[in-house]
């Protein structure tokens, strides 16, 4: 007869979760004054030694094109429901339920001592399965594997910004503050990098003159992504916003004051997020959203609302890929004269001809640039809101 296959398995935790190995010391101690050295004796007495950072539990790896927390799938009780994380504070959750409450969860400790390279395991936008305690306690005994996600480098860990997403809109303003190309290049490059499509949202476009904005409008358009010009304050464009927005998931990015919140308050009346003005000192926004978090749209689909980022350092994307995650430079990279050119210094590459040509656009070219010298964009000296 056939042996059953277990299903159990080996997962990896914390280092500072891992057993305190006994002193090894009291054997050197006592052969200290022995004319004979025994090398057993300066063996270390650990026990399992490496495998004290493991525990054996029931489920199954998951097939590694799908993302799950470090690949495995706890065995949970049929007790369980499904449920979606609103967001996250600190250690308690808010998380709609498969059965439409709402529910304060608290996250199951085996899940957040998994060694992982995650700043945070529990995102907004992540889908659960919670246990019930009773009233709106509950218990949050599995994370389930996320089929895309939007991430940075905060602190040389990964920060998982938003889970399960379709698109991101990418949130600017003509003025108070004023555009920053650079960012929007960053955010495109890991909407790329994610394989998410991304929307270019220009708010308060009452208070300039849009046609100052055609060549950078135009070379975005160019590459076929869209744009969506806006004034929360008038409504201009709200109703093409819902469009676009309608029976899918979106994550809202921006810099602080450019009017993410204002934004949903138009698109989506009855939220009412709290708003500010921007600093008349600096033009700069201030911090009013302090945690990302999952709205429900009445229409279809839903937003996901997240701080304000004042930098934004890319995650796991190394030089050598970041040509292929431009569009605009990509058609031309393959023509270089050598296969691993940087497009920065080399003699006979086909990028630098296109910018001399004016078939590149060169603002593109010098933040392709920048971003090859430098992995931070914005102002170092400021905390950042995507904390």
């Amino acid at each position: 007869m056939a042996r059953k296959k277990s299903n159990k398995i080996r997962i990896e935790f914390r280092k500072k979760h891992q057993s305190q190995v006994r002193d090894a010391d009291l054997t050197s101690q006592y052969e200290a004054n022995l004319d004979e050295i025994d090398t057993i004796s300066s063996e270390r007495v650990s026990g399992k030694g490496e495998l004290t950072r493991h525990r054996t539990v029931k489920g199954s790896i998951e097939d590694t094109s799908r993302e799950t927390l470090g690949n495995v799938e706890l065995e949970v009780d049929r007790g369980t429901i499904s449920g979606l994380v609103l967001r996250v504070h600190g250690l308690e959750s808010i998380v709609k339920g498969g059965d439409g409450k709402i529910y304060r969860c608290s996250l199951r400790r085996v899940l957040k001592n998994l060694a992982t390279d995650q700043r945070h395991v529990l995102v907004a936008g992540d889908q659960v399965r919670i246990q019930r305690e009773g009233g709106e306690q509950a218990w949050i005994v599995r994370i389930e594997p996320r089929r895309s996600t939007l991430s940075r480098t905060s602190k040389q860990r990964r920060h998982i910004i938003a889970s399960n997403v379709d698109q991101l809109l990418i949130v600017t303003s003509a003025s108070q503050p004023a555009i920053k190309p650079n960012l929007i290049d960053r955010l495109l490059a890991t909407a790329e990098q994610n394989h998410l499509e991304a929307c270019i949202c220009i708010n308060k476009c009452d208070l300039i003159d849009v046609s100052k904005l055609q060549p950078l409008i135009g070379c975005y358009a160019q590459m076929g992504y869209q744009i969506a010009l806006l004034s929360a304050a008038k409504g201009w464009g709200i109703s093409a916003l819902r469009t676009i927005t309608k029976d899918r998931c979106s994550v809202v990015v921006g810099q602080s004051g450019v009017g993410k919140s204002s934004i949903l308050n138009a698109i989506e009346p009855g939220l009412k997020q709290r708003v500010q003005a921007v600093s008349q000192e600096n033009e700069k926004g201030k911090h009013t959203t302090t945690t990302a978090e999952v709205f429900p749209l009445s229409y279809g689909g839903s937003l996901i609302d997240t701080p304000g980022v004042r930098q934004f350092q890319l995650w796991d994307i190394v030089a050598s890929e970041l040509t292929g995650l431009f569009r605009d430079i990509r058609p031309f990279a393959s023509k270089c004269r050598y296969p691993d050119c940087s497009h920065i210094h080399e003699n006979g590459c086909a990028v630098k001809d296109a910018v001399a040509d004016g078939r590149l656009d060169a603002r593109r070219y010098d933040s392709y640039c920048q971003i090859i010298d430098s992995p931070y964009e914005g102002d170092r000296d400021e905390l950042d809101g995507l904390e």
